[in-house]
């Protein structure tokens, strides 16, 4: 299985909403103690744990789909989990979806493209801004202090989810880990 995490490459990116598929592949990489076997030709950061490969593309959100493919062909792989962030969830959401569209996301155009649209997703909600046109800062912005109290029990409950899906199939693993909204925090 292909496991790929979204996200922009860079420090300015680091740490901001469109990159929590790059944090999910970070915290899944200490998890598996996955080796690294990145080719400059996968256009990402490629790692290997046990008999799965963790992508994190470097090629920007919106040609995510590039580096996919490569790796996909390169091993032969053929089940593919895109982890991404989800405008249309609320903050703290994690839902489990097989294919469908791409809700305006540009690393999701770029893959359908590439691979055709029957992949897992794991769709993390982020929330929207007040105003429509403030989405692009909004995703490219980081998480407001409050989300930062949350995102790393978000991120581990993720991770435990994916771990769960590789033995499970996504409907148990949906029934065992979606959740509509971030848990109220503890004081």
């Amino acid at each position: 299985m292909l496991i790929v995490g979204l996200g922009n490459p860079g420090t300015d990116y680091e740490q901001t909403r469109h990159n929590i598929g790059f944090m999910l592949i970070d915290e899944l990489t200490k998890r598996f103690n996955a080796n690294n076997v990145t080719s400059s030709s996968f256009l990402g950061e490629t790692y290997k744990a046990k008999n799965h490969f963790l992508l994190k593309p470097q090629t920007y959100m919106n040609l995510s789909g590039d580096s996919v493919i490569k790796v996909k062909n390169f091993y032969k792989l053929k089940d593919v989990v895109v982890i991404h962030d989800d405008l249309d969830l609320p903050f703290g959401s994690l839902r489990f979806k097989l294919g469908g569209g791409h809700g305006g996301h540009n690393g999701l155009k770029s893959i359908d493209a590439n691979i055709g649209k029957e992949y897992i997703r794991i769709r993390m909600g982020i929330g929207k801004p007040k105003h429509k046109g403030e989405v692009a800062s909004y995703v490219l912005g980081k998480f407001t202090l409050e989300q930062e109290k949350y995102l790393k029990k978000w991120i581990d409950k993720t991770c435990d989810a994916l771990i769960y899906l590789l033995e499970h199939t996504m409907q148990e693993t949906s029934s065992l880990f979606a959740q509509k909204a971030q848990p109220q925090l503890e004081e």
